[in-house]
């Protein structure tokens, strides 16, 4: 084999995982697939003869670009129209996601994620999807073994304090069914009953279409406006289940177009967040 099949072999290897960090890192399908690009460019270019160990010289190399890019997104994204959401990813048609373990995936997981630092994000990922040791990571995130061990634990502390214990996935399904009966049905009801307290929706569309410039609050407010919605929105839609980010999520399409991805999460009180993903840019695994 010569050396640059070598190359190619041990980038082929590791691309899976890269593309996971990446996606975890970034949130976005796109982002993740330049990035890994980017990393392919630098192995044709790097002094392979010097590299002991090509998997942690790929990983080190895509977590900190990631960081790099967590870092312009976010100023990018003080421009977007309304919430944003992180871009669904079909995991049902495992898109080269490298999960080794489905955590670190869920849409409302990652969202919480952006609220963490850029090197707190990528320590918490790499130890929480990936398995990494708290030496590798240091290493990655050019940190003490310590500080490596300090990023994990506050980021799960901030996941902790804002994240209630979510139902298993059969339950999750079976609300996300409850759910899109009533509002089919402009149920006023029957929705508010399936709603925490506390429920939060947020609707991603980036001003393409008509949607909810903010998130909305409260589960009498927010049954009362989904039911108004009903007959415009779900009027003639074909709904498929899908999987989204390893939850159960509801394709909405019409003339054989997608328009509409929604999904719920849910904890003991009820669902807690609706998620609708309605940015034609963000809904391409689901065409």
């Amino acid at each position: 084999m010569s050396k640059l099949d070598q190359a190619e072999s041990a980038f082929a290897s590791a691309r899976p995982r890269l593309f996971g960090i990446a996606y975890r890192m970034t949130g976005s399908v796109a982002d993740a697939e330049d990035l890994v690009q980017e990393v392919w460019l630098r192995w044709q270019l790097a002094d392979r003869e010097s590299v002991l160990n090509p998997e942690a010289y790929l990983a080190t190399a895509i977590t900190r670009l990631a960081i790099n890019e967590s870092q312009t997104a976010r100023a990018r994204r003080e421009t977007y129209v309304g919430p944003w959401l992180p871009e669904p990813v079909d995991t049902s048609a495992d898109p080269q996601l490298g999960a080794e373990q489905g955590a670190v995936l869920e849409l409302a997981v990652l969202m919480l994620l952006e609220k963490l630092t850029p090197t707190e994000r990528a320590a918490y990922v790499l130890r929480e999807a990936f398995d990494y040791p708290y030496r590798e990571i240091a290493e990655i995130v050019q940190n003490s073994e310590v500080a490596a061990r300090q990023l994990v634990s506050r980021a799960r502390k901030h996941l902790a304090d804002e994240r209630k214990v979510p139902v298993e996935r059969a339950d999750q399904r079976k609300l996300l069914e409850a759910f899109v009966a009533a509002a089919q049905a402009g149920d006023l009801a029957g929705l508010e009953k399936l709603f925490a307290e506390d429920v939060v929706s947020y609707s991603d569309s980036n001003g393409a279409i008509r949607a909810a410039g903010r998130p909305l609050f409260g589960a009498a407010s927010l049954a009362k406006i989904i039911s108004g919605w009903a007959p415009s929105f779900w009027a003639g839609a074909e709904a498929t289940y899908v999987e989204v980010n390893g939850l159960d999520a509801i394709r909405l399409r019409k003339d054989e177009h997608t328009y509409a991805v929604i999904t719920v999460t849910a904890t003991a009180e009820g669902i807690d967040n609706v998620l609708w993903l309605v940015n034609p840019e963000k809904l391409g695994a689901f065409r």
